[in-house]
């Protein structure tokens, strides 16, 4: 455990953050953080270090070193962490603040400093007198209550979750066009979704009741021949509906509020819906809120304009499927509020979905760490005492300045943002974006091939085509090291064929080896290959599909298990 904390101290100094700025880049608690660089306590997962480790700059090589000190504090560990960590006691408060600050730092070397430094040595001294007395063979032998204890946490093994396996719809992998040209991704996919592609409600309708349906047209046409089920998405008030509206971030005059009289909502919805009825699958009623880009309204009225839209297209298309506006910044209190807000003015009540933007807090994160912020919509709608299905719309505003990635790490993430869909259970998940350059994560430029990340989620849809899905767990409590991920498939099978059970593991990074066990048959990778299955699997940050024999179980946790 010491070895651990030193490591984890040294990096944190190294990197000059305090323990409250630290802890924000963690997503825990500065206490907890503390607990950690002290070795009071060992943290749960591996990737819980891993994140430490990156967010104070550390290389792979160091988070790689780091792996086998964190096996022996956890193999050797008296006290576990516990799932939430109790206040700070004084001395950390004091330490943390003083951390953070220049000026109390260097009032260290001051007269406060050297008091506090005799204060120290008299306590070592006092520390030492008292522990020969306590271990002296002719003392008696110290007996603590076992009130002191620290409680142990309740330890639940198993799975995130598990279900009879359920169909996993193509539907699912979709991506969101950002080309107004009408070409269509050249990979599989299993939907579109129209918003960056020309379709603003600004340039569909640039002047009152005059409508210029020509790229909208062209790109639900294009869709059609390509049996893409295609979402609009609203958004964009043009400006001459809300003159004195802050301007939206696009050259087309369009406005970040409401309309001022939502008649022109309503004109405009109904014109939408009774053109491609039939034609357009579902309706997103409106891009991002709350936000100072595309929405800057309040909540009652967003939800207003919900309801009026949802009774207008029911009526002009009573098969199209309704998605409530999609939440954005949901890290943050206030995106929190707003959709709470958004739920107690009826906003959800009629939607047949509801839309959020699944991101990482910071640049360089892991689809993994999508899972805590999913966590975190998952409670606050919890909260609002609604349920419905979920989407997965896009990302952040931010996304175009964030680091582009190179072609290994495009085609691990692109892969595994849509496994961490399934590990969520959205219903959808659209990727941001095909037909743009000028993201971290190009999955085909409009006119050229698909890139190789393109190329990989298409074969994860090959791989599950037709499959069902049955459970998603990682790390300890899923009997696995703490940095691997997986979920469990009943793959297709012709009628009347037993099905076959079928894993998915893949690292939130690094290596490590599995046993395989004799459930699996063959292995699967990214790039085509298939092999059959090693005495050990090596599983890495690339997903592998592990495949057992047919009519073998697939609701259970042996193969996998770390032994």
């Amino acid at each position: 455990m010491a070895d651990l904390a030193s490591a984890l101290t040294a990096l944190k100094d190294r990197s000059g953050l305090s323990y409250t700025r630290l802890a924000e880049r963690c997503w825990t608690s500065a206490s907890t953080v503390h607990r950690y660089c002290r070795g009071k306590v060992v943290p749960a997962e591996f990737g819980t270090v891993e994140r430490i480790a990156l967010a104070c700059g550390a290389d792979r090589a160091e988070v790689d070193r780091l792996y086998p000190l964190w096996s022996r504090a956890v193999a050797g560990e008296a006290a576990p962490e516990p799932r939430s960590a109790p206040p700070l006691h004084e001395e950390e408060i004091r330490a943390s603040a003083a951390d953070g600050d220049p000026e109390r730092r260097a009032s260290r070397g001051g007269r406060r400093g050297r008091a506090a430094r005799r204060c120290r040595r008299w306590a070592a001294v006092l520390g030492a007198l008292f522990l020969v007395a306590a271990f002296s063979p002719s003392s008696t032998p110290l007996h603590l209550p076992v009130a002191s204890r620290r409680p142990q946490p309740q330890t639940v093994e198993g799975p995130a979750w598990e279900q009879y396996p359920a169909p996993l719809p193509s539907s699912f992998f979709g991506v969101t066009v950002n080309s107004n040209t009408g070409l269509m991704p050249g990979f599989q996919v299993g939907g579109v979704r129209l918003w960056d592609s020309g379709t603003r409600w600004s340039l569909v309708e640039p002047d009152r009741a005059r409508y210029d349906w020509t790229v909208l047209d062209r790109l639900v046409d294009a869709a059609g021949r390509a049996h893409l089920p295609v979402v609009y998405t609203f958004g964009g008030t043009p400006g001459w509906a809300a003159p004195g509206a802050p301007p939206g971030p696009y050259g087309d005059g369009s406005r970040t509020a409401p309309p001022d009289d939502l008649a022109d909502w309503d004109r405009f919805v109904r014109a939408v819906a009774t053109r491609y009825a039939g034609r357009v699958e579902a309706y997103e009623l409106w891009a991002f809120a709350p936000s100072p880009h595309f929405y800057t309204g309040d909540a009652a009225t967003l939800a207003r304009m919900t309801r009026r839209a949802v009774e207008i297209v029911r009526r002009a298309d009573p098969r199209a499927t309704l998605v409530c506006p999609s939440m954005g910044d949901l890290w943050t209190a206030v995106s929190q509020r707003f959709l709470l807000d958004f739920a107690a003015a009826g906003g959800y009540r009629d939607c047949d979905a509801a839309g959020v933007k699944l991101y990482p807090r910071h640049d360089g994160d892991t689809p993994e760490s999508l899972v805590a912020l999913a966590d975190l919509i998952e409670r606050t709608f919890h909260l609002a005492g609604v349920h419905p299905a979920l989407w997965n719309t896009g990302s952040a505003y931010r996304v175009a300045t964030d680091r582009p990635l190179d072609s290994a790490q495009s085609v691990a993430y692109a892969v595994r943002f849509y496994l961490i869909g399934m590990y969520v259970r959205y219903a959808r998940t659209y990727f941001y974006n095909w037909g743009g350059t000028k993201v971290p994560l190009v999955l085909q430029a409009a006119g050229g091939p698909p890139t190789e990340a393109a190329r990989a989620v298409a074969t994860l849809q090959r791989w599950l085509a037709g499959a069902r899905i049955a459970s998603c767990g990682h790390g300890r409590s899923a009997g696995l090291p703490g940095t691997v991920w997986q979920c469990r498939y009943a793959l297709a099978t012709p009628v009347g064929q037993p099905h076959v059970p079928a894993v998915i593991r893949w690292t939130e990074s690094g290596t490590v080896s599995l046993p395989a066990g004799p459930e699996v048959r063959t292995v699967r990778y990214l790039d085509g290959r298939t092999d059959a299955a090693p005495r050990r699997l090596t599983v890495t940050a690339m997903p592998q599909l592990d495949v057992g024999a047919p009519g073998d179980p697939v609701l259970s946790s042996g193969s996998g298990s770390a032994r």
